[in-house]
């Protein structure tokens, strides 16, 4: 599980910025929460971020999957396997002459199993990494914090867990010590921590021809819930194939079986609307969560999405008996029809919005108080005040409607 994520200096985000994935007391939907040990904290199965159009949305993603993917792309290069993941650049604030000279700063807590929390640090300025560490503690009251390496401009120190001869402590300076260690020994807190990253998913699908590649399994097991679940949603096929085009680009075809009084009819994906080719992208990804754990992130998740539709994959992850593995899903939207109690906790509800120095800033509906200092209480038609402004992050519906 994500329990808290913060970085700085990143593109839009001058200051340091937390998305906090810590449940927060005194809530609605209490039964929704994860929990990893029993009495241990709880944490948000869903997070959306609203906003206006370059609020600074979609670069809380994209500074999570920069991390991500810095870590996991030496893996992946070494074992020889297709990176997914997708590319992004290291920018730092650019809008005044302190920030664009200083490192972009990203920060992790989180949990892979039932017994450890991580917390993983790593700063890079100009390509190259100017700090990082890893920590991480069992899960119980008493517990110590272990240093499982720390590494900044004068080298690395390894923890007692680690610390070997055998250990190289000289490492590129464009790569992540916790990549190399990985890539170069069989260490258990380093694996373990690993696995999570291998966990998170990134996506973007404001295209819905964005992303061909799809994470499946090939069994026949998982072929079936996957029809099931199209069929639940409302998308009547009764089989689907892939059809190789050409094996120099390994390119395909998907064909679509729709059975009608009795008769198979096939149907090129391409021939299908963007709806049905955007749920047959995301469906896998949110099956393959729900069953092995994991993080699945989303930018414009609502884009080419009925918002029942959209509910109803919220609602998944918030069932208890659906997501037993504590799988996880963030993502951006601008579909307001779901910003309601009987979907969202406060504390689910995030916005992020342009400061006067052109900085981004992202808070909690939680943080939000009315006009008498209190929380926005969970009987508040949260679409409308947000429409209205009164959340801060405006999407200027209401200065639209007043042009004369």
């Amino acid at each position: 599980m994500l329990c808290q994520f913060t970085f700085k200096n990143f593109k839009s985000y001058k200051n340091e910025t937390v998305l906090d994935m810590q449940a927060i007391g005194n809530q609605n939907f209490q039964d929704t929460l994860l929990t990893s040990r029993e009495n241990s904290k709880a944490f948000l199965p869903v997070a959306v971020i609203y906003g206006p159009n370059a609020g600074g949305k979609s670069n809380v993603l994209e500074a999570l999957n920069c991390v991500t993917s810095i870590v996991m792309k030496p893996i992946l290069i070494f074992k020889d396997k297709l990176i997914q993941k997708a590319q992004v650049e290291l920018n730092p604030f650019l809008f005044d002459d302190v920030s664009r000279n200083e490192p972009i700063e990203f920060e992790l807590y989180f949990r892979p199993d039932d017994e450890y929390e991580y917390r993983y640090f790593l700063s890079v300025y100009d390509g190259k990494i100017a700090g990082e560490y890893l920590y991480r503690r069992k899960i119980s009251v008493k517990s110590r914090t272990a240093t499982i390496f720390e590494r900044n401009a004068d080298g690395v120190k390894l923890g007692a867990s680690i610390n070997r001869t055998s250990i190289n402590t000289e490492v590129n300076e464009q790569m992540p010590y916790l990549s190399f260690l990985n890539i170069n020994y069989k260490l258990e807190p380093i694996n373990l921590a690993i696995e999570w990253f291998e966990s998170c998913i990134m996506r973007n699908y404001a295209n819905p021809y964005a992303e061909r590649h799809l994470i499946m399994s090939g069994s026949d097991e998982f072929k079936s819930r996957l029809i099931k679940l199209m069929n639940d949603v409302g998308v009547n096929i009764s089989n689907f194939e892939f059809v190789e085009k050409s094996a120099e680009d390994n390119s395909y075809d998907i064909i679509f079986e729709h059975t009608i009084n009795g008769k198979a009819y096939p149907l090129n994906i391409n021939q299908e609307s963007d709806g049905t080719q955007k749920l047959f992208n995301v469906l896998p990804l949110v099956l393959i969560t729900l069953a092995n754990g994991g993080l699945l992130v989303f930018d414009e998740f609502d884009a080419k999405l009925h918002p029942k539709m959209l509910k109803y994959i919220v609602m998944l992850f918030k069932n208890k008996k659906i997501n037993t593995k504590n799988a996880q899903l963030i993502f951006t939207s601008h579909d307001v029809s779901t910003m309601k109690s009987s979907v969202y906790r406060t504390d689910e509800i995030w916005f992020a919005c342009k400061l006067d120095d052109e900085s981004s800033d992202l808070y909690s509906l939680y943080e939000i108080r009315d006009e008498s200092g209190n929380h926005i209480h969970p009987s508040a038609a949260y679409d409308k005040q947000y429409l209205e402004g009164r959340y801060g992050a405006d999407p200027y519906f209401r200065n639209m409607m007043e042009w004369k």
